[in-house]
């Protein structure tokens, strides 16, 4: 991790703000959503990027009744369904 040198305290409602540089800098905007992990006593923010819903995958993704899915993992989805077909 490397630091920043910011200190943000957190509000009554449990909120903190982080700074616009940072904001600039990882490409999160106003209505961005970010996903929150614990790891060793430490928060973690990240922004969210939708995934394969079966493993996380984020490249060459597209978009089935609400959920993305990996070219790949239909293929292979395909293929266990006895289904040839072509690229």
């Amino acid at each position: 991790m490397k630091p920043t040198g910011i200190v943000r305290k957190v509000d009554e409602l449990g909120r903190v703000v982080l700074p616009i540089e940072i904001r600039r800098t990882l490409g999160i905007d106003v209505k961005d959503s970010l996903e929150i992990f614990v790891d060793d006593g430490m928060i973690i923010l990240r922004k969210y990027e939708p995934a394969d819903i079966f493993t996380g995958d984020l490249e060459d993704l597209i978009e089935f009744k609400g959920h993305k899915v990996s070219k790949k993992n239909i293929k292979e989805m395909a293929a266990q369904a006895g289904l040839k077909i072509a690229d």
